[in-house]
């Protein structure tokens, strides 16, 4: 049977109980707006986000990224921003409310992850999840050694990998 994650913080010197996640309020492109460009080109919501600009429209959902801890019954979970293609988007809108089971798309993730540093977008099948739960976000594997966040989503980490970057979440991010 799994445990359930806790760790002494070596930070404050807390006791914090349950696997750790770690949510981005808007996509790295949203974040980039000033507040004007914002109110002129941008929509968001706590699901949603479009940014119109002269080349056209970017279209964004939230999802998880979930990473396994070894011997621990919950994963990290990283709450993400994912672009999808218009059409992608749309269908996702159009069913939000009744999910179709095994529905997904290819998007790409759209926030820097500090724990897991990587140049550009890291590309990703997005897989709609039943009873109200976010899409899960899957990344594409490539060559093991150019993405250890690829390498941890399939293989897991370990505790004290896991209170490491936990550590640094709650204290530096």
């Amino acid at each position: 049977m799994a445990a359930i994650f806790a760790f002494k913080c070596t930070c404050c010197g807390d006791i914090h109980e349950g696997s750790p996640s770690v949510g981005y309020r808007m996509p790295d492109q949203y974040t980039c707006l000033n507040e004007e460009q914002r109110a002129s080109m941008g929509k968001i919501s706590s699901d949603f986000c479009t940014i119109k600009h002269e080349e056209g429209t970017d279209y964004f959902i939230r999802a998880v990224l979930e990473v396994p801890i070894h011997g621990v019954e919950e994963p990290y979970l990283w709450g993400v921003w994912v672009s999808l293609s218009e059409r992608s988007f749309n269908r996702y809108v159009e069913t939000y409310d009744s999910p179709v089971e095994g529905d997904g798309f290819f998007g790409w993730v759209c926030n820097a992850i500090p724990a897991y540093p990587y140049d550009g977008s890291r590309a990703a099948d997005v897989v709609v999840q039943l009873g109200g739960q976010r899409p899960k976000v899957v990344l594409h594997r490539g060559d093991p050694e150019d993405d250890p966040l690829v390498v941890d989503q399939v293989h897991g980490i370990s505790v004290s990998r896991a209170q490491q970057i936990a550590e640094w979440a709650f204290h530096e991010a």
